[in-house]
């Protein structure tokens, strides 16, 4: 028996042999496909990092754009304020004129002229009335 105690004494050390290589190149295979997977996630993790600092760089912008845009509808509705204050004292200061300009009117309603030398005492008051 020592013959055949021998043989599988060999047969199982081979066994054991031939499972270890193939457990070590199974872990040598997982090893290196996890070292590749790393290596392209890390390679993946800088080129996301680079396209945030872009688009960081394109959101900026786009906020001082935002902020010189909101400055320039500033500045236009206060002008427009302006305007409108400006345009409103132009009405009161032209009621004004024609309600001047209606007295004076008025005073010179019945005048009636042949000659020129007639009518100017009436033009002269028209002028100074509306002035």
């Amino acid at each position: 028996m020592s013959g055949l105690g021998a043989l599988a004494g060999a047969a199982v050390s081979g066994i054991w042999k031939a499972a270890a290589i193939a457990l070590a190149a199974v872990l040598l295979l997982v090893a290196s496909s996890t070292g590749t997977g790393w290596w392209l996630a890390a390679g993946d993790r800088d080129v996301a990092r680079a396209a945030l600092v872009q688009e960081q760089g394109v959101s900026a912008q786009l906020r001082t754009s935002i902020a010189e845009q909101n400055l320039a509808v500033d500045g236009m509705a206060r002008a427009t304020l302006l305007a409108q204050e400006r345009g409103a004292a132009a009405h009161v200061a032209a009621a004004a004129k024609g309600k001047k300009y209606d007295a004076t009117l008025a005073q010179i309603a019945g005048v009636r002229a042949n000659t020129c030398d007639e009518a100017m005492p009436a033009v002269r008051m028209l002028l100074e009335g509306v002035r």
